[in-house]
């Protein structure tokens, strides 16, 4: 049985990396290309040529078509050869397309059975494009297994350790967490009262003009639907105003946004980002955020590159599990339950 499932949407791309040269991207052991078409719609295909089995992310894109940098051959969205200078090129084999869609500023790609892709399926994003509503990301390679960072993002009790300078503090460990599961979503959520706000939250108060130096109620509320997207609404109140369900006026809210992409076994694409209900319009808080948060993001990435590298060294060796990480627990539950399924039909 295989580490992921395939039947599903993942994240492929930012928007914003497919311009008008073609994207060449490995996603669940599939080396793809994407590129866009003449009427800006995205396609994905295998990336290889079926003349002598060039790359085709080495091509580029003419009038909306991918054509080959080795010896020019075009090829259609559907995987056919439409052409190639000088030859008849119609009876060559076709290589597999995938279904790609665009949408809330991610490159979307179902690397399984293309008979099986809904849109509808695609996870929705409500605060894309949302005049209430500001957003902020980025994009990191990890060399490790992408459930190392479902479990990272499950159990927020690292923080006080890895993130000790940023949005680490000793009332997360105090602070017991609770986690309930479903068929197809596990959430873990703990709520601190009347502490004081890490660095981190005190630069979000102060961006939205909120007292920073006062106690804060705190929340983390990690929910992780399958393949393997995790969103994180957290925040802090001005202790006293009600919490979680503080009016806007006395708390800054956010949800931290993962989308978690296999590249390998042992590899990933971790598109991360913070959506946030305060202060929308606010550019340069937005690059605020988001240099803040890659600056967080950066510390899970050593560790959890080097916990994969001791995981790989000492493959016999089995992971113990606390109460602590039951989220993680639950959640890997989820996506072998999923890929059983798969597999059996």
């Amino acid at each position: 049985m295989g580490t992921f499932p395939v039947n599903t949407w993942y994240v492929a791309a930012q928007s914003h990396e497919l311009g008008n040269k073609p994207l060449g991207r490995t996603i669940c052991n599939a080396k793809l290309v994407f590129y866009r078409q003449a009427d800006g719609s995205v396609a994905a295909l295998e990336d290889f040529c079926p003349h002598r089995g060039a790359p085709l992310s080495l091509g580029r894109v003419c009038e909306g078509q991918l054509m080959c940098g080795y010896h020019g051959l075009v090829m259609g969205c559907d995987g056919k050869t439409v052409s190639m200078p000088g030859q008849r090129v119609g009876g060559f084999p076709a290589i597999r397309a995938y279904p790609a869609v665009e949408r809330y500023g991610f490159i979307w790609v179902w690397p399984g059975d293309a008979a099986k892709a809904d849109e509808a399926t695609i996870p929705q994003q409500h605060w894309h494009n949302h005049p209430d509503w500001a957003f902020g990301g980025g994009l990191y390679h990890v060399k490790a297994d992408y459930r190392l960072m479902v479990d990272n993002l499950m159990d927020l009790t690292h923080e006080t350790y890895v993130h000790a300078s940023s949005i680490g503090q000793p009332e997360i460990d105090e602070t017991p967490c609770k986690t309930t599961a479903s068929s197809d979503e596990v959430v873990t959520s703990r709520f601190m009262h009347n502490i004081p706000a890490p660095p981190f939250w005190r630069a979000a108060l102060r961006g939205n003009g909120l007292a920073d130096d006062v106690p804060v109620d705190r929340w983390q509320i990690c929910r992780f639907t399958p393949p393997s997207q995790v969103m994180i609404e957290v925040g802090v109140a001005h202790a006293g105003h009600g919490g979680y369900n503080a009016p806007d006026s006395h708390k800054v809210y956010s949800v931290v946004v993962d989308f978690i992409t296999p590249e390998t076994d042992t590899t990933m694409w971790y598109f991360w980002g913070m959506a946030r209900k305060f202060k929308p319009k606010d550019e340069a808080l937005t690059a605020q955020i988001r240099e803040g948060q890659g600056k967080i993001f950066s510390e899970d990435l050593e560790m959890l590159e080097r916990q994969q590298a001791n995981l790989s060294r000492w493959p016999e060796r089995g992971l113990l599990k606390l109460n602590i990480d039951a989220g993680g627990v639950g959640a890997r539950r989820v996506i072998d339950r999923w890929i059983a399924a798969e597999t059996a039909t």
